[in-house]
């Protein structure tokens, strides 16, 4: 009866090779894709500045006071880094100025922040999957190798530590990958989200933030320094009359 177990389980582990070689390959083509998409993000970012978002915001604002929401939108774009902001910035200018606007735009963040999550998950997925599948690739190919060795089969010992150990590498590879463009992300769609929260803000406060990016220059009148203070004069000695 235990023979049985165990010959099941043995079966089971060796049929799980395979597929555990092939999930291993498509982890790292995913990681790769990732590592592509990054690359391509951080590109559109070269040029990112706060003086820039800060100049379209305040013409995104005047232009939206005026009716133009369409001209807003189009300035907007320009300092969109990436199509999810883009498409949260034209939400916002199509909202800006309407009755519950802070409501509405207040759900286009959320709904930002859970699109940018689900984007970030991709790589968390991998940073654990990738370890997992390599150790998994190590242990099951360790048995046959075992039983060649106890049959004094070196070629089939070989064979199946040279893939336990591949795919090790493999694993730890696309985990540490994985993880580096976990953590950059996650600053990049945060300063994102910053940017958005920027942004809503200008389109919908009372006209001080516009102010604030772009001051009215006053002319400052130099103040005159105080008079000096009189002093008292001493006073005199009384005249005193002399006599011949």
């Amino acid at each position: 009866m235990t023979d049985g177990i165990y010959d099941i389980i043995f079966n089971a582990a060796e049929a799980l090779e395979l597929p555990v070689v092939i999930l291993a390959l498509l982890a790292l083509a995913a990681v790769l894709v990732e590592t592509g998409m990054f690359i391509v993000e951080l590109v559109k970012r070269r040029r990112r500045t706060f003086a820039a978002l800060a100049r379209s915001g305040a013409s995104a604002r005047e232009a939206v006071d005026a009716g133009r929401t369409t001209e807003a939108s189009a300035l907007l774009q320009t300092v969109a880094w990436s199509s999810a902001v883009g498409a949260a910035f034209s939400v916002i200018v199509k909202e800006a100025g309407k009755p519950g606007a802070d409501t509405r735009i207040a759900k286009e963040l959320a709904d930002f922040d859970f699109a940018r999550q689900g984007r970030l998950s991709r790589t968390r997925l991998l940073v654990r999957v990738g370890p997992a599948l390599g150790l998994m690739g190590t242990l099951i190919p360790l048995a046959p190798a075992l039983d060649g060795l106890a049959r004094g089969d070196v070629d089939a010992l070989t064979e199946n530590l040279r893939l336990a150990f591949s795919i090790t590498v493999l694993g730890i590879l696309i985990g540490v990958i994985a993880l580096g463009l976990t953590l950059v992300r996650e600053r990049l769609y945060g300063q994102d989200f910053s940017d958005l929260e920027y942004i809503a803000a200008i389109l919908t406060d009372d006209g001080t933030g516009v102010s604030a990016v772009n001051p009215v220059p006053t002319r400052i009148t130099p103040a005159l320094p105080d008079p000096a203070p009189l002093t008292p004069k001493a006073d005199l000695p009384p005249l005193t009359e002399t006599t011949t």
